[in-house]
């Protein structure tokens, strides 16, 4: 009887657990419109004729407007800029002095980040994604979210969150690399400068058309 008490608290518990971390992600779509935060990001290649793991990690700023605009900084190791402006995404490499342009709405399926930040709202989230609640893990509430596209770059997402902020990201591409973004201070729906999400390729730059 106790193992099946047990059994039984620890299956309530679990399913609280779940809730939390849908009940979350809604609360987030629903009640921030905007948001900025520092980021650390570590990226994992699978291995490779018998060699470990390789492991790269960078670090930046996060800024996001709904809908459809968002900004990353990256400062460490290597200067990077990537921008939404609601019709083109912009990526500038500072050391090879580049810029990529593509338009945004066929590249967002590449960026897991830029589409939970910049989805007008869940059931946007939703035409995209399949959500499922997972278990509470290192403290925050998660879900996993599969991409019901099934020839694109994305395996997996698992988003992670702090009560209602956003907290982390869990990425899994189709190469079985994997991407782990904490956040750092989100702020919620801070006031953002006008021309936070606009770009302008430095002068001198290569700009290349994808």
């Amino acid at each position: 009887m106790k193992k099946i008490a047990t059994a039984i608290l620890i299956a309530a518990s679990a399913s609280v657990a779940s809730a939390d971390g849908l009940k979350s992600l809604e609360s987030f779509m629903k009640g921030t419109q905007t948001g900025k935060a520092d980021f650390t990001q570590t990226v994992t290649s699978p291995p490779k004729d018998g060699q470990a793991a390789r492991t790269k990690q960078s670090s930046g700023s996060f800024e996001f407007q709904r809908p459809n605009r968002f900004k990353f900084v990256y400062k460490k190791p290597f200067e990077q800029t990537i921008v939404a402006d609601g019709q083109t995404l912009w990526l500038y490499d500072v050391d090879l002095n580049q810029v990529t342009q593509r338009s945004q709405s066929q590249a967002l399926g590449t960026t897991p980040a830029a589409l939970l930040a910049s989805a007008p709202d869940l059931a946007a989230l939703k035409a995209e994604f399949t959500l499922e609640a997972g278990p509470d893990k290192d403290g925050l509430q998660w879900v996993l979210a599969t991409p019901k596209a099934k020839d694109g770059q994305l395996r997996s997402v698992r988003v992670g969150f702090a009560g209602e902020q956003l907290a982390a990201l869990d990425i899994e591409d189709s190469f079985g690399q994997r991407s782990n973004i904490r956040f750092n201070g989100m702020q919620a729906n801070p006031g953002l400068p006008a021309g936070t999400f606009q770009f302008k390729p430095p002068a001198g730059a290569d700009v290349v058309k994808q």
